[in-house]
């Protein structure tokens, strides 16, 4: 008989969860906190999805007392919801069923740093910023930048990537291994240090974008690059946005090493020009940054130069300064803040998809079009150098005919990517709002296959229930 996700009905019942926290407090004080605010805090809050807050929300400060509390819950079947910082846009760390969060914040420690092997071991709850200043004066770096200050725990779970990724890869190229504690609560680790190894089964990978479902994070080993000689940076503008991708597709298909290129539509540049003091053309638009030596990083910018003057663009304007490449690339990071002043009081419905570099111009004009046939108000940004785009239709939550467009131009996107060879979450992830398109991009048979992985590895269904299955 093919193993199933054991699905979860309700709640924990009151009678359970008084004896959950009566437990769970004997064993951690007042780390254990049960306030209403302080619990609605770990329920969702980037996005528009409804707040679903845990029963509990625990502070650990150690491995050992997630082991425990793994433990703990398990005696009463209460369900774990593992929380960084709550930067994720799909409900990922809503709690459907109650249960506890355990908040990360406090596993905030580097705990080796391994200069010559270029790698880096970190509990879950540390942010890249503060990873990043912390190795500032070995001359290393960790590249991974999915704007937010999101904590490694959580990037690792949600397999994030961002505006490095056409350079440095993703999460799932840049984590070397994890430390797991298990449903059983036991600690694993998925993989040695080693840059690559043929011993058994991958499960660094398998626990990358797992999304909390399978495990709870503890500890991350991470792959580390040098800090660049020389870093240029600049933008270029482009009379439509089908000639800005096909400039982001010629330059990645030269060979140009790019490290960075951002397509922001005509709304997008609008909406930064307001919010982050900016004077760009408002035309659509390529934020770009190149890597390397003083004399390699401006023959590149030349080379991307003449590609997009091939296409209609430019000038690209372009500078080493960092105060000004900080400037425009905090603008960029600062871009779903910014969306929210082309309509004031609306909320972001933000969504992302990812195609093959080939279909990316065709994708971005349809959804462009969608757009407009629709009626929403919709900036476009995207991670253009590996066919990963964003869109955020700004909805009056009150207007449940509005609410009702903006999930079928949901739907729309997603399918659209689907079919051209694509996925319906680039980066965001699956968590509540992608489950229904799984079934198209993978296939019932391969989902069938998750699911048995998900109820073999976690048989109780403690880890994050709900998210990627329904179950």
């Amino acid at each position: 008989m093919s193993l199933q996700v054991r699905r979860r009905e309700g709640p924990l019942s009151p009678e359970t969860v008084k004896a959950l926290v009566a437990d769970l407090s004997a064993r951690f004080g007042n780390r254990v906190v049960t306030s209403q605010a302080v619990r609605e805090q770990h329920g969702h809050t980037t996005t528009w999805i409804a707040n679903a807050p845990p029963d509990a929300v625990l502070f650990a400060e150690d491995r050992e007392d997630v082991i425990d509390a793994v433990r703990i819950c398990a005696q009463h079947d209460a369900p774990i919801v593992p929380f960084g910082v709550g930067s994720s846009l799909e409900g990922h760390v809503n709690a459907l069923f109650g249960g506890l969060s355990i908040d990360f914040s406090r596993m905030n420690r580097v705990l080796a740093v391994h200069a010559e092997d270029l790698d880096c071991v970190v509990e879950p709850g540390i942010t890249r910023k503060t990873l990043n200043a912390h190795l500032r004066d070995s001359g290393l770096f960790f590249p991974i930048d999915p704007g937010a200050d999101a904590s490694i725990g959580g990037m690792a779970a949600t397999r994030a990537s961002g505006t490095n990724a056409v350079r440095y890869g993703t999460m799932k190229d840049n984590v070397l291994s994890l430390g797991i504690v298990t449903a059983e609560g036991k600690f694993i680790r998925t993989a040695s240090r080693a840059k690559k190894s043929s011993a058994g089964y991958d499960l660094t990978r398998l626990y990358v974008g797992s999304e909390g479902t399978l495990g709870v994070i503890v500890e991350v080993t991470l792959k580390l690059a040098g800090i660049p000689e020389c870093i240029s940076g600049g933008h270029c503008p482009f009379p439509d946005v089908r000639s800005a991708c096909l400039t982001a597709i010629e330059t990645i298909q030269s060979g140009i090493p790019v490290a960075r290129i951002e397509l922001l539509d005509t709304l997008m540049v609008q909406a930064s020009n307001a919010y982050s003091k900016l004077t760009l053309p408002e035309t659509p638009m390529l934020f770009l940054e190149f890597h390397g030596s003083e004399e390699s990083v401006a023959e590149q910018s030349r080379r991307f130069a003449e590609i997009a003057e091939g296409n209609g663009g430019g000038p690209f304007a372009w500078t080493t300064n960092t105060e000004e490449r900080n400037k425009l690339w905090q603008a960029r990071h600062d871009s779903y803040w910014a969306s929210f002043g082309l309509r004031p009081g609306a909320k972001a419905f933000a969504t992302d998809v990812c195609v093959p570099l080939s279909r990316l111009a065709e994708c971005v004009e349809q959804t462009q079009a969608d757009v407009a046939e629709t009626g929403l108000v919709a900036p476009i940004v995207g991670h253009v150098g590996d066919g990963n785009f964003h869109v955020s239709p700004l909805i009056d939550m009150s207007s449940r005919e509005e609410l009702e467009r903006a999930n079928a131009f949901g739907e729309r996107l997603a399918l659209r990517a689907i079919r051209m060879g694509g996925t319906c979450t680039g980066e965001h992830g699956v968590g509540q709002k992608k489950i229904p398109y799984l079934v198209a991009e993978h296939g019932e048979d391969a989902l069938d296959l998750m699911r048995r992985l998900k109820a073999a590895i976690d048989p109780q269904n403690l880890f994050n229930p709900g998210k990627i299955f329904t179950a």
